[in-house]
């Protein structure tokens, strides 16, 4: 019988060990996932300035001379006020820019299931390549994280 408590005493500190150190590795790997979900934010957004990465970065745009000095205008999103405010009290769709209205409308309009970040685009006319989509995504992130939009664990999204 003491054999067997040995055993088993060993046996749990064994797996106790073992479970620190996935846990420990899950944490590293959630770090490099958020990084690169960072990467590819940054990616798209790159790849939508410079249209897909068909125009070369370095090369100068023509350059207009303006009459005088151009006025500054500011929007929404300038100077750190939230682009998409986050869902609430006296907040409505109509505070959210068009085209997140639009993604909004797309998903809304689905059939009882939650849509991939692919159908939004392809619902709203854009290509389905990698450019396209990754902006996309970020947008429906968004509007998730700020309580516009459920999203699964799966990664889709559907009204709340």
């Amino acid at each position: 019988m003491p054999d067997v408590l040995t055993w088993t005493m060993d046996r749990r500190m064994l797996l106790a060990e073992r479970a620190e150190l996935l846990r420990k590795e899950l944490a590293e790997i959630e770090v490099e996932v958020a990084r690169l979900e960072a990467a590819e934010i940054v990616y798209g957004q790159w790849a939508e300035a410079t249209d897909g990465g068909r125009r070369d970065v370095q090369a100068p745009d023509p350059v207009v001379e303006p009459a005088g000095p151009a006025r500054v205008e500011t929007a929404s999103g300038a100077g750190g006020m939230l682009l998409v405010p986050h869902r609430g009290d006296g907040v409505s769709e109509d505070d959210l820019p068009e085209d997140y209205r639009r993604i909004l409308q797309v998903v809304a309009g689905a059939e009882d299931q939650p849509v991939m970040t692919r159908q939004v685009c392809e619902a709203l006319g854009m290509d389905i390549r990698p450019q396209q989509t990754e902006p996309m995504r970020g947008k429906l992130k968004r509007l998730a994280d700020r309580g516009w939009l459920h999203r699964t664990p799966s990664g889709r999204y559907g009204p709340l």
